[in-house]
């Protein structure tokens, strides 16, 4: 392992859809730790599917847009500057505002096949 990395987000390709871009640097820093990524939402994107992790920690920062986050049924309303710990098995997705939503999230230790699962997003509305 080096002693440090560097990357631009945007000298990763992206992955994703045309609604919902992510940017994951992870292999890129050489850590086994810690994972950052910039994701982009379309205005007006709601996530049909949620996620967890198994044991994986994240942390989400709105840096641009607005929305809302849904943890456990329970729906946040998300501004600039929030930040937002989520524990591992907590379901969560996300939906766009009018402007959209850009997130930088940073993620610890999870194991190397990754431990993300899917669900339902059961929007309360």
């Amino acid at each position: 392992m080096t002693t440090y990395s560097k990357i631009n987000f945007m000298d990763i390709e992206p992955g994703g859809s045309q609604q919902s871009q992510n940017w994951f640097s992870r292999k890129y820093l050489d850590s086994k730790d810690i994972g950052v990524t910039l994701w982009r939402y379309e205005p007006n994107f709601r996530a049909q599917k949620a996620h967890s992790h198994k044991v994986q920690e994240e942390v989400y920062v709105v840096i641009n847009g607005s929305g809302r986050i849904l943890l456990n049924g329970k729906v946040e309303t998300l501004k600039r500057w929030d930040i937002v710990r989520v524990a591992p098995k907590t379901v969560r997705a996300f939906e766009a505002g009018p402007d959209g939503l850009e997130l930088i999230i940073a993620g610890g230790p999870k194991p190397p096949e990754g431990d993300g699962e899917l669900a339902e997003a059961n929007w309360p509305d």
